[in-house]
């Protein structure tokens, strides 16, 4: 008995879409969490930076399920552009275009 129960969710997970494999690997990644740093820059100077994001995620309409034009997330503000958390420094949600803003996402190397 003890072993059917283990091949249920294989089985389960096996028989799902890759949009929907996909969509749980991220869920996993982002349960176990990232590191990620998100860059905002205005021509070629860095405006803003957000570090210690854990996903950034694409807005969806409500019922059509359309992609819209941005993307959204919650990381810590750093708001000196020193790429450490300073003790007034907290966690913020945020939104940017997808189509007017330039910007670099990446893993925190250290």
């Amino acid at each position: 008995m003890k072993k059917i129960l283990l091949w249920i969710p294989i089985l389960a997970f096996c028989a799902c879409t890759q949009e929907t494999q996909n969509k749980l690997g991220r869920a996993v990644q982002n349960w176990t969490g990232t590191d990620g740093v998100l860059e905002i820059y205005a021509g070629e100077k860095l405006v803003k930076r957000f570090i210690e994001i854990d996903k950034l995620t694409t807005a969806e309409g409500t019922q059509s399920n359309v992609s819209r034009p941005y993307r959204f997330g919650y990381g810590v503000l750093d708001a000196n552009l020193n790429g450490v958390r300073d003790p007034l420094e907290s966690k913020v949600y945020f939104e940017f275009s997808d189509y007017s803003t330039s910007y670099v996402f990446y893993e925190n190397p250290d």
